[in-house]
């Protein structure tokens, strides 16, 4: 297996429903893409040096595939986002950060919070819930309003999405 920097590293379980990770080769130790690779894990941002196994699987950046009519290129677009999100109580009030990890050098942030009233029974994980839930869907107002600047920048002109 030759991979290039940016190319992307499956690794799939041999079990049914198994666990199914994928990372990004970042570093390569061998000027001609041959293992090992410095790996960065989507699932947990680490960085590791990987030596693939049979279980392991190359998805390259761009890649060519023939067809009947002669060659066609076909360009993939995989990227990996992470969403975090801390959740913070103090007496009624619960408080919910999520931050939008992307490949922009911006990363985009929603909160949201829940306050229990008084007299309503103490179950901090609707007020989790409540506050996480408001914190994604501002993530969200701010995914699509970042989307729509985009589009007006090429488009020339105003764009609105709906949400």
């Amino acid at each position: 297996m030759k991979v290039s920097v940016g190319d992307r590293i499956i690794v799939a379980s041999t079990k049914v429903n198994g666990h199914v990770r994928q990372g990004r080769v970042v570093e390569l130790r061998h000027p001609d893409g041959s293992p090992p690779y410095l790996v960065e894990w989507s699932d947990d941002g680490q960085q590791a040096l990987f030596f693939p196994g049979p279980d392991a699987h190359l998805l390259a950046e761009h890649e060519s595939a023939s067809s009947e009519s002669g060659v066609a290129s076909v360009t993939r677009h995989v990227r990996t986002w992470n969403v975090r999100v801390d959740v913070f109580e103090a007496g009624a009030g619960t408080t919910a950060h999520a931050v939008l990890r992307s490949d922009a050098p911006a990363h985009l942030e929603g909160t949201g919070s829940a306050k229990r009233r008084p007299g309503d029974a103490d179950v901090p994980e609707i007020g989790d819930e409540i506050a996480v839930a408001r914190a994604l869907r501002q993530l969200a107002d701010a995914l699509l309003g970042t989307a729509a600047s985009d589009l007006s920048t090429i488009e020339g002109r105003a764009v609105t999405l709906p949400g």
